[in-house]
């Protein structure tokens, strides 16, 4: 693992709201938030290139100077524009390299399997897991190999294998992650239909068996 870290361009803001944040992004920086447990969060912006910038890099702890003290930092939430897609504002979680830390990364399917291959359809149910690792050990994904998975069989978290053994994972074993279903309906829908075939049945019955009962009633009151 590296052992430097891509530098976030930040500066301390005391204004807030809205129309300080406007005036800001005008500025093509972008409003933050500092986070760090049991600390007072820090208000903060962050030049909106060097940060663009970071996102495209493979890292996923980020440096920062505050004071002329270096800290650490993590990207907590992104806030998009829901027309532009601009970012908006940006959440960001204070990290020490030393303290272990939960995180949810992206779970990554590999290979084409071989239900899949004989017409099957793949129906995945998560696609990111829980994991507890040092800053310096935060994977980009963890990978689940598909290949051999065969129709109507599944996959659970029980089945990841971690590569690095620094990583521990916390998401449930049982929890399914992906099924591979058979095309089409089934019997199920089969037996549907005779069911409603029958009800049916059954309901041109009922109008005979009345129209007996008022014959006799007839017959009687003669």
């Amino acid at each position: 693992m590296s052992s430097t870290y891509y530098k976030l361009s930040v500066e301390e803001r005391t204004k807030f709201g809205t129309k300080e944040s406007n005036q800001i992004r005008k500025k093509g920086l972008i409003p933050a938030v500092l986070y760090y447990s049991g600390e007072k969060n820090n208000h903060i912006s962050i030049d909106k290139s060097v940060f663009f910038h970071a996102l495209q890099s493979s890292q996923r702890v980020y440096e920062i100077e505050q004071g002329k003290e270096k800290q650490f930092v993590m990207i907590k939430e992104i806030q998009y524009h829901p027309v532009t897609d601009e970012i908006i504002h940006v959440d960001l979680m204070r990290v020490r390299r030393s303290e272990k830390m939960t995180i949810l990364v992206p779970l990554i399917l590999v290979g084409n399997s071989i239900g899949v291959k004989e017409g099957g359809i793949l129906s995945q149910s998560i696609n990111q897991v829980e994991i507890s690792c040092l800053p310096t050990n935060v994977p980009e994904n963890i990978e689940i190999d598909i290949e051999n998975v065969e129709l109507g069989q599944s996959l659970s978290v029980s089945d990841i294998k971690v590569k690095d053994g620094e990583v521990e994972l916390l998401t449930a074993s049982d929890i399914n992650i992906l099924t591979i279903q058979a095309p089409g309906g089934g019997d199920d829908d089969i037996e549907e239909d005779e069911e409603d075939e029958d009800g049916e049945d059954g309901e041109e019955l009922n109008p005979k068996s009345e129209n007996s009962d008022q014959e006799n009633n007839n017959n009687e009151g003669s």
